[in-house]
């Protein structure tokens, strides 16, 4: 019995998404590994930043967790979810609908954030807005600030093109979407129409009600409270991953971890 980290989540949270952990591997033998310790083990790495090979001893091996979370993150096709995509939809229905919502949203903002490359990562892109290069993260989020769509790509990639890409992948969930609200940055007929041809929705744009004076735009401060989310966690700092993919799937785990830590520890 090991002692408790406080990245991990308790048990009773962890039974909500276990079916769905389990039935990626398929089991030929009697499994001698409780995949709990190896999920806390994975928030243990998210959220403190470090190494593979710096994990606690009191946790399962590094090769064991890095086996079991290649299984996790793997997507049959770009189209597909992977595994902790899947567990984190599942997990934002639920939210909605326990907060008397929709599983569905009709309302989401899209922002953009552009991340530092490590020296291990592999696939990187320069942005010249920002002076950044590295990767850019594209999220999907409602009024709640619960993510419906996340997409990893290089830093090059335009906001616009990484929002239509986002929504185009995940318009399957975006359905009854009617509102897309954007700042400045998504400016544009051509993007408007787009949006439109993709999921009928309507795009408006908030702007700031004063040049160089500094306020958060009304309704945009739930993506970035989003965003701030993610800064929590260590590993998200700066994108140490050498797979855009795997950069995905540590974002899905840190959103995973907060909605259910939230719900089962209040």
């Amino acid at each position: 019995m090991r002692k408790p980290y406080p990245s991990d989540i308790s048990r009773e949270a962890f039974k909500e998404i276990e079916p769905l952990l389990l039935s990626g591997r398929k089991q030929t033998r009697p499994r001698v590994v409780d995949v709990y310790e190896v999920f806390c083990a994975l928030l243990y790495i998210l959220k403190s930043g470090c190494q593979w090979s710096m994990l606690p001893r009191d946790f399962p091996p590094k090769s064991t967790v890095h086996y079991y979370f290649s299984i996790w993150n793997k997507k049959s096709s770009e189209t597909e979810p992977s595994i902790l995509e899947q567990a984190l939809k599942n997990v934002v229905g639920e939210a909605r609908i326990s907060n008397g919502r929709k599983e569905q949203t009709s309302f989401i903002i899209i922002d953009s954030q552009s991340v530092k490359n490590t020296d291990t990562a592999r696939d990187k892109g320069y942005d010249a807005g920002k002076k950044v290069s590295g990767i850019k993260r594209h999220i999907i989020v409602d009024t709640q600030g619960l993510p419906h769509g996340i997409l990893v790509t290089t830093a090059d990639k335009t906001d616009r093109q990484g929002a239509l890409d986002a929504i185009n992948l995940h318009r399957d969930t975006l359905q009854n979407v009617e509102v897309v609200l954007v700042d400045g940055g998504y400016t544009g007929e051509p993007f408007s129409l787009a949006v439109n041809n993709l999921i009928r929705a309507r795009v408006d744009v908030a702007k700031r009600s004063e040049l160089h004076k500094f306020a958060v735009i009304p309704q945009r401060w739930v993506v970035e409270r989003s965003f701030a989310w993610l800064e929590k966690c260590r590993r998200l700092w700066k994108n140490c991953e050498k797979y855009l993919n795997t950069s995905l799937q540590f974002i899905n785990l840190a959103f995973l971890r907060l909605l259910l830590h939230r719900k089962y520890s209040g």
